[in-house]
């Protein structure tokens, strides 16, 4: 169902930098340049993720209660990503574990505040 999330960003080249070494780590490269932000993903017909200044010009602000989660397929690559984004300067914001029902998560914000969680769902 989702096609693509954006995030918005204060400082774009050090936005760029930290994703672009942290989906490093999953194989997953910048797809895109439009000029006021970047795209990253495994191809145009699959779900993409995008930062960028906001188009009002105002100050990008991370939502309260908004959360970008990010499915991966190991639990090894959930703690791999969240370390990565650790090391990048992102704050903790839940350490890699199950959360029940199969459910093993990891949470971090951005450099901007932006709250991400990376998952994997195991089969019961």
């Amino acid at each position: 169902m989702i096609g693509y999330t954006t995030l918005g960003t204060n400082d774009l080249p050090r936005a760029a930098a930290f994703y672009d070494e942290l989906f490093a780590v999953l194989g997953i490269k910048r797809m895109m340049d439009f000029g006021r932000g970047y795209a990253w993903g495994t191809g145009m017909d699959k779900p993409g993720f995008a930062v960028m200044k906001p188009y009002d010009e105002q100050p990008a602000t991370a939502g309260n209660g908004t959360m970008v989660a990010l499915a991966l397929d190991s639990e090894e690559k959930v703690q791999a990503l969240h370390a990565k984004a650790l090391a990048l300067g992102a704050q903790d914001e839940g350490a890699p574990g199950p959360r029940g029902g199969g459910f093993y998560a990891a949470y971090f914000r951005d450099l901007d505040g932006n709250k991400l969680n990376a998952f994997c769902v195991k089969a019961a």
